[in-house]
C-alpha cells in the first residue's frame, strides 16, 4: 500500500509546540510519516534568500540535534513515522545520530552523488526526489544503489496541472523498481490521480493552518485534505487487491440461478 508523507518541513517555524501538534495531526489524519528538514545556517551560501525572507525562516526553523532527538521521541510516541531531508553530507551526519531507517534527499540535491553514496552506506532506505534533473543525470547518480525510491517531482511552488508530467513516472520506474510522487500541486485531487502508477510513496506539504507565517503554510494540505488522501489510498488498495480471473463466491447464486432464466 502507498506510504503517506506529511511533509512539514519548516512550517514549524522553530516552535517546538507547534511543530509537536503538527506531528499528532499528521498521524490522526493517516500519514505514515511526519517529515522536517536538517541542516546548518552557519553553513548556508549567499543567495537570494538573503534577500526575500528564506534566511529568516531557515534561521528561525533550523533544528539542532536535541531538536531533532524530541521530535523523533514524539513520533515515537503518536505512533507515526520520523523522517528528515538533508541537503549536505554533514546534514547526514547529524541526522544519522538521530535515525537510521529513512532518509529523504531533495530535488536541489538530486545530482549531488557524494551525498546520495553517503545517505546509501548510513541509512537503509533512500527516497530521492527527482525534480531539476534529466534521466540520464538520476542513472548517473543513483549507479547500482538498490535501497532507493525515486520520487517524480515538479519543483515548481505550487505546481501548475499543465506541467505535472505524471507518465514520468513510467521512466523512473525503469531505474528503480521502487518509485513515488512529491506532489507540489495544490490540493489532493492529482495525488489520488497517481495512484494509479502504483506508488509506493506520496509526499505533500502539510499544515494545520494555511494562515500561519512561512512560505509553505500558504500552499501546503490541511488535515481534511490529507484524511481524504489517506481514504484513496485505502480505497485504492481494496479495489485492486487481485483475486484471479475467475468469478467470486458472491456470484455463485447469480451463476446457477439466475444463468438461462428466460426462455428463447
Amino acid at each position: 500500500m502507498t506510504k503517506l508523507i506529511a511533509e512539514i518541513g519548516w512550517n514549524h517555524m522553530g516552535d517546538m509546540k507547534l511543530a509537536k501538534e503538527m506531528i499528532s495531526t499528521a498521524n490522526e489524519s493517516g500519514a505514515d510519516f511526519a517529515k522536517f528538514q536538517t541542516w546548518s545556517v552557519d553553513r548556508l551560501k549567499s543567495g537570494v534568500w538573503d534577500t526575500d525572507g528564506r534566511r529568516k525562516i531557515y534561521e528561525n526553523a533550523e533544528l539542532d540535534l536535541d531538536k531533532h532527538i524530541e521530535l523523533k521521541e514524539y513520533c515515537d510516541k503518536v505512533g507515526i513515522g520520523f523522517m528528515s531531508s538533508v541537503f549536505s553530507i554533514e546534514d547526514a551526519k547529524l541526522l544519522k545520530q538521530v535515525v537510521t531507517d529513512y532518509v529523504k534527499i531533495p530535488s536541489f540535491e538530486s545530482r549531488n552523488d557524494e551525498l546520495i553514496n553517503y545517505c546509501s552506506d548510513c541509512f537503509e532506505h533512500i527516497i530521492l526526489s527527482t525534480g531539476t534533473s534529466k534521466a540520464s543525470e538520476i542513472t548517473t547518480s543513483i549507479g547500482g544503489i538498490a535501497n532507493i525510491t525515486l520520487l517524480h517531482c515538479v519543483s515548481s511552488y505550487p505546481c501548475n496541472l499543465d506541467i505535472v508530467n505524471l507518465p514520468r513516472i513510467d521512466k523512473l520506474r525503469e531505474l528503480s523498481p521502487s518509485v513515488g510522487f512529491s506532489d507540489h500541486t495544490k490540493g489532493v485531487d492529482v495525488s489520488i490521480l497517481s495512484l494509479g502508477y502504483d506508488l509506493d510513496f506520496i509526499e505533500k506539504h502539510f499544515t494545520i493552518d494555511n494562515d500561519l507565517p512561512g512560505r509553505d503554510n500558504k500552499f501546503a494540505i490541511l488535515p481534511d485534505e490529507l484524511k481524504q488522501l489517506k481514504n484513496s489510498i485505502d480505497i485504492f488498495a481494496r479495489v485492486n487487491k487481485n483475486l484471479g480471473g475467475d468469478y467470486q463466491e458472491c456470484e455463485l447464486d447469480s451463476r446457477e440461478n439466475y444463468t438461462g432464466r428466460f426462455n428463447g
